[in-house]
């Protein structure tokens, strides 16, 4: 084990400072936007900006990776991140920080895509769980690190723009100086609604549905902090609280759903968001360590949803198409993604910061009952049928090379 694990420590410590980094753009921009006055539904658009790169990203760079390299590929990606941060710190309007935060996604997929490529040729089948349970951890505690930043710093200066441009610079120097031979071509998302609904409609509205939640939650949560009035510092654990539970809920729901119907899980799941949901629409928790409590039970509950309905439509999908059906889910998950921010920008430049909590309340109440009247229409999956259940880091930083670490057996033979 540790000598798989020398063998991509470089690529491990680059995708720590990507993470880093990315981690503390995500809560620096909403931070100094709110310090700023940006609009509710200005803030909101940052995280439709990203996602819109993100899922670009996605789709287009396999084919610049095929055309160019890896190596000049994630020069590029890291090049073009470093230049959206420092534009962000000399440009402070928001339609400039929408298409800048756009570029910053495409350029995070496209480099995380290109980390995860290496990481999938360095392993084998029989260590491929235990990098990919590493990357993971490493990944969450570079991600939690870089949004804690915030506390210790001065967002209403550019000193943080610098320090998250330095470490996505730091980030392209492993694969860089790398003397190993360049990964295989990057596997292609690809999106057949027609053939994921087939499969699995829960998974198709569901997922659609938690990109939207999440969404929302994962880029205007710092902005509800700050408009509570939490203090900085408070509003990094509050933020930072929700995605650590996320991540500690999944082993136990994995769990859970491998024993029983894996839709009556999202209906526990749902439950427990609609009243995580209501206890924030209810009362805004100004208190901090009541904020972080409320966080983090709800973020165990949101960030639990797509990994229990990827495994389900993995479930009732042919094991030759489970990247197909995974990338797709992907890709469902980031188009909610950039609905969810807008919805939530909207309605908390409607009804204040409890705006953004009936956002999500929506999103859960639709997900409670189109699975409730799904099960009426079809039969469980018996215990012997479904596949494994695969934890997934609740953060927006999944790609079809992800899909691929997580699982080595999933093939897509078209």
């Amino acid at each position: 084990m540790s000598r798989s694990l020398f063998s991509i420590a470089s690529l491990l410590l680059g995708s720590a400072f990507l993470f880093f980094a990315g981690g503390l753009t995500g809560m620096l921009l909403p931070v100094r936007g709110g310090m700023e006055g940006f609009s509710s539904f200005n803030l909101g658009l940052l995280g439709t900006g990203w996602a819109v790169g993100y899922v670009s990203g996605c789709l287009m760079v396999p084919q610049m990776v095929t055309r160019v390299g890896h190596i000049r590929a994630f020069s590029v990606m890291a090049a073009m991140a470093c230049i959206s941060v420092l534009m962000s710190s000399l440009l402070v309007m928001p339609y400039a920080w929408i298409i800048l935060r756009a570029l910053a996604g495409f350029a995070f997929a496209g480099a995380a895509m290109i980390v995860e490529g290496w990481l999938v040729e360095r392993s084998e089948a029989e260590n491929r769980g235990m990098i990919f349970g590493t990357y993971t951890m490493v990944n969450l505690f570079a991600s939690t690190a870089g949004q804690m930043m915030i506390a210790i710093g001065t967002p209403e200066t550019f000193q943080l723009f610098t320090v998250a441009s330095i470490f996505y610079v730091i980030a392209l120097l492993p694969t860089a100086l790398t003397k190993s031979q360049a990964p295989a071509p990057l596997a292609r998302a690809q999106l057949n609604i027609s053939r994921l609904w087939k499969n699995s409609p829960v998974a198709v509205v569901a997922v659609l549905l938690t990109g939207i939640s999440n969404g929302s939650f994962g880029t205007l949560s710092a902005v509800y902090g700050h408009d509570i009035g939490l203090s900085v510092t408070a509003v990094a654990f509050f933020v930072s609280a929700s995605i650590l539970a996320g991540a500690a809920a999944q082993i136990p729901i994995g769990f859970l759903s491998d024993l029983i119907d894996r839709r009556m899980v999202v209906i526990l799941l749902a439950l427990v968001a609609i009243g995580s949901d209501s206890m924030f629409v209810t009362h805004a928790p100004t208190n901090t360590n009541l904020a972080v409590i409320y966080s983090a039970v709800f973020g165990a509950a949101i960030y639990s949803f797509y990994p229990v309905l990827v495994a389900h439509a993995n479930d009732h999908a042919d094991p030759s198409e489970g990247l197909q059906t995974s990338s797709g889910l992907l890709l469902l998950m980031g188009c909610g993604t950039m609905i969810g921010p807008l919805l939530g920008g909207v309605l908390m430049s409607l009804q204040g910061p409890r705006g953004l909590f009936v956002s999500t309340t929506i999103a859960h109440i639709g997900i409670l009952f189109f699975t409730i009247w799904r099960m009426t229409q079809r039969n469980a999956v018996t215990t012997d049928d479904k596949r494994q259940f695969v934890p997934i880091a609740p953060m927006r930083t999944r790609t079809p090379q992800t899909i691929i670490l997580a699982d080595g057996d999933i093939t897509d033979d078209e």
